[in-house]
């Protein structure tokens, strides 16, 4: 099967390379310099602001937040799994059955309340680790960077919520594509100081917000009423390299 790189998969790739240069950053500080790590989420922002050494890391945490405003305010051009939530992008079937969207809406929302379960509990055990001193401020650094990469692994070869939980076709289609900010910076919730605390809000209001639009109008998010989420209707064509892996048409 050959890929089709249209210009939301080349985004994701180029995304994808970027995201993997700095978590390997990240973790070569780690093995190197691990008390930098944690001085940039226990000092005061004053004192990272006059040392140069953590200059790069201030610049990833205005990067994330910018990527998670440009959530709240998307630029013209996004991604499928985004415009959905816009009115003016919802093709509405006229055949389609509002009794067949509520049995969807149903389905899916235990579906996505179970993602919650699994993600909260394996977290609220890596809180705890922290809090009993076992993980340290460098060891949250890391698995957030790590959790940052996982979020274009999911979204290009395997993610573990769609394939065991959620059981939807591809992104496009997916009822908690928007929760990955949240998911990425969950650890940060543990972490008291003012770039790990903005980072997690920042992120829970992003869930929110899309939460706030599913619910109000869950017709723009299943297939069967808006016409544009169809395989047929699809630009993005980021299930491709999934469809590889997994073997499925």
């Amino acid at each position: 099967m050959t890929v089709i790189r249209t210009p939301i998969v080349n985004q994701y790739i180029w995304k994808l390379i970027v995201r993997i240069a700095i978590v390997t950053a990240v973790a070569i500080t780690y093995f190197t310099h691990k008390e930098i790590l944690a001085n940039v989420l226990t000092q005061p922002v004053r004192t990272s602001l006059q040392e140069w050494v953590y200059w790069p890391f201030i610049v990833l945490w205005l990067g994330l937040m910018v990527m998670m405003v440009r959530h709240l305010i998307p630029p013209k051009v996004i991604t499928m799994a985004l415009l959905k939530r816009k009115e003016e992008k919802l093709d509405l079937d006229p055949m389609y059955h509002r009794e067949r969207l509520l049995e969807y809406v149903q389905k899916m929302n235990a579906r996505a309340w179970m993602v919650m379960l699994v993600w909260v509990l394996f977290n609220g055990s890596i809180g705890m680790l922290y809090l009993y001193g076992i993980l340290k401020v460098a060891d949250m650094f890391l698995i957030t960077t790590f959790f940052f990469l996982c979020d274009y692994i999911c979204i290009l070869f395997y993610c573990p919520f769609q394939s065991h939980i959620m059981h939807n076709k591809c992104c496009v289609n997916c009822r908690i594509y928007d929760w990955g900010h949240f998911m990425m910076f969950t650890p940060m919730l543990f972490v008291k100081h003012f770039f790990s605390w903005t980072l997690f809000w920042m992120a829970l209001i992003v869930l929110i917000r899309w939460e706030i639009v599913y619910a109000r109008h869950p017709e723009r998010f299943w297939q069967g009423s808006n016409r544009n989420l169809r395989c047929c209707n699809c630009n993005d064509k980021s299930c491709q390299m999934k469809k590889i892996i997994t073997g499925k048409k």
